[in-house]
């Protein structure tokens, strides 16, 4: 097969495809997905905007806006096997969120149902801010993912934030930790939607994705 072109294939076409509150909303499909989880306000819907280069996500300073899944359809034609490209899951930010435990719990279940049931989901980025480390809602939602076998892969957000030092300890202390999860991706991908570093790395990641499907 032809070596797919990261450029080409994010500056192609983007479009909102729909959103799903309960996980029978979702429509059924064929195109490969690729999701993206982390706790609320870890920069998700950044890191997606700056993939794309176009604003499609919601971003908020409110933690938890994102309460649906909302799915992305990116398509160039790429490949004649995908000629219709591929589909960005947006999923709901665990952990804070300005809502009731009864709403929180059903985005859960939600998000949940749709990791475990979708068989076109391809791969799953949880994304987690290096300078607040990793907190209970993080290790818990790594432990679920663990539990029911999906295999995911870690971005560290925000890391304008951190020097060089700070950032290559915060790598190496998940690294660490990678061991102990055997649903977790070898290489943990370091990113700032904001300064624009790791962006590539993340296409390249999921073209790599798409290669071998």
């Amino acid at each position: 097969m032809k070596k797919l072109d990261a450029k080409k294939i994010f500056n192609g076409q983007c479009d909102f495809l729909f959103g799903a509150h309960n996980y029978s909303q979702i429509e059924v499909s064929s195109h490969p997905e690729i999701a993206f989880i982390g706790a609320s306000n870890v920069g998700k819907s950044s890191l997606i905007n700056a993939l794309v280069g176009k604003k499609i996500a919601i971003v908020s300073t409110t933690p938890g806006r994102t309460r649906q899944l909302n799915f992305f359809k990116v398509a160039d034609g790429f490949t004649q096997s995908f000629s219709e490209g591929f589909v960005l899951v947006d999923m709901p930010g665990y952990g804070f969120a300005k809502a009731s435990a009864k709403h929180m719990e059903h985005w859960q279940k939600t998000a949940l149902e749709y990791l475990m049931k979708r068989p076109n989901l391809k791969r799953l980025y949880l994304l987690v801010d290096p300078v607040k480390g990793l907190k209970e809602a993080d290790r818990d939602m790594i432990n679920m993912l663990n539990a029911v076998a999906v295999s995911f892969q870690i971005v560290l957000t925000k890391t304008d934030k951190m020097n060089k030092e700070e950032q290559t300890k915060a790598e190496e202390k998940i690294l660490k930790e990678i061991s102990k999860w055997p649903a977790a991706h070898p290489k943990v991908i370091i990113s700032s939607s904001s300064k624009g570093y790791g962006i590539r790395d993340v296409q390249d990641s999921i073209v790599e994705v798409l290669q071998h499907l």
